[in-house]
């Protein structure tokens, strides 16, 4: 299982990133997908959800009507459009899958939001 997570970098509050994960190394299309992100010295958190065939989504409250998750099973990427972005959402974005109860990540990529 490979996940390569890109599209992170610096923008001003209210500005928008989108980021990508290109997967391999399994069966992309039978995974529900997800995005983590980890502010420093905080915990891991949950942030969006997707399922396998991209029909139902799922996001943390503090995201919701601001980012949008969707994918491309045909591409085997899954992408975090983020919008009206707030300093608080400064973090690493890690995409995820749980497979055989084992959680795999990408390497992150760095979101910062200025004020």
């Amino acid at each position: 299982v490979q996940l390569v997570e890109s599209g992170g970098g610096l923008v001003q509050a209210g500005g928008s990133l989108r980021l990508s994960c290109a997967a391999s190394g399994f069966t992309f299309s039978r995974y529900t997908m997800n995005w983590y992100r980890q502010a420093p010295g905080k915990e891991r958190e949950f942030v969006a959800v997707i399922s396998s065939g991209g029909g139902s989504t799922n996001y943390a409250d503090s995201v919701k009507g601001r980012f949008t998750i969707s994918r491309d099973n045909a591409k085997n990427s899954v992408y975090l459009q983020m919008n009206s972005l707030k300093p608080e959402d400064t973090a690493v974005y890690y995409c995820n899958i749980r497979r055989a109860a084992t959680d795999y990540w990408g390497q992150g990529t760095q979101v910062t939001v200025s004020s």
